[in-house]
This record gives structure tokens, C-alpha cells and sequence, in this order.
């Protein structure tokens, strides 16, 4: 017999299994680009800002510290995917943007991931993904963002 708790577990098991598996698979899809899930990941943030970001606010946006964040700036910025600029309100700050090698590279990637989440998502019919579609919205929009 199921009980709350160990239906509760047993579905945090299955979450905490699938995110692995998933970021196996975003993992072994980036390796022949030789860029890791987080600098393709900073890629995609840089990318989804209307101006280039100062390594402080990416490092929020990604949820890291600023050291971090230079770090994957650096190893994007010698694989010539992004390049850094001054700050003209702030001479202190630098700025960093996608190359037109890195706007190129993002695109294949997103590609490449749109196609991993179709493969991954082809067994469930239709309906159970806009099912699970739904169900996610309701626990991503009832959970604290800023644990995430």
C-alpha cells in the first residue's frame, strides 16, 4: 500500500532521476563542442538579454558567485563565443556579449536541445504532455524562485 509520504518520495526519486538523466544527456549532446552545461547556459542568458550584461549580473542571473561567473566567461570568451567591452556608465565594470560565433553556436545548440527534449517526450502521447505540461507550470508557479 502507498502511502503520502512514500508516494511523495517516490515522486521526488522520479524527479531527482529524470533531471539526471536529462543533464547526462544535455552533457554528452555539448561535449562535441566542447562546452560544459554551464557555459552553454550563460551562453543562453547572455543571449536573453537586450544588452550585454556585467559579469555581476550574469553571475545572479546564473545563480553563482562572480568568480564563477568569470571563470565561464573566460573559457566562453578564449573559445571566441563571447567578448568583453567597458562599461560606459561604469569604467570599474566590464561587459560581456555574444560573438557572432557564439549567436551561430547557440542556435545549433538550441536545435540540438529542442530535438533531445522531443526525443526524450516522444513517449508520452499528446494528451500526457499537455498534462504534464500543465502540472509543471503549477509546481514551477507555486514554488519560491529564488530557490531555483
Amino acid at each position: 500500500m502507498t502511502t503520502p509520504d512514500s508516494s511523495t518520495a517516490q515522486l521526488a526519486d522520479l524527479f531527482f532521476r529524470l533531471g539526471k538523466r536529462i543533464r547526462h544527456r544535455s552533457a554528452e549532446h555539448l561535449a562535441p563542442v566542447g562546452l560544459t552545461p554551464a557555459q552553454a547556459r550563460a551562453l543562453r542568458v547572455i543571449s536573453h538579454s537586450d544588452r550585454p550584461l556585467r559579469i555581476v549580473a550574469l553571475a545572479a542571473r546564473l545563480d553563482i558567485v562572480p568568480r564563477s561567473a568569470t571563470a565561464v566567461v573566460d573559457a566562453l570568451e578564449e573559445l571566441g563565443l563571447v567578448a568583453r567591452g567597458p562599461d560606459p556608465d561604469d569604467r570599474r565594470s566590464v561587459l560581456v556579449a555574444l560573438t557572432p560565433a557564439g549567436t551561430e553556436l547557440l542556435q545549433q545548440l538550441r536545435d540540438t536541445r529542442r530535438q533531445a527534449a522531443e526525443d526524450l517526450f516522444l513517449a508520452l502521447s499528446p494528451a500526457d504532455r499537455a498534462e504534464l505540461t500543465r502540472l509543471l507550470v503549477a509546481l514551477h508557479d507555486a514554488t519560491d524562485p529564488t530557490t531555483c
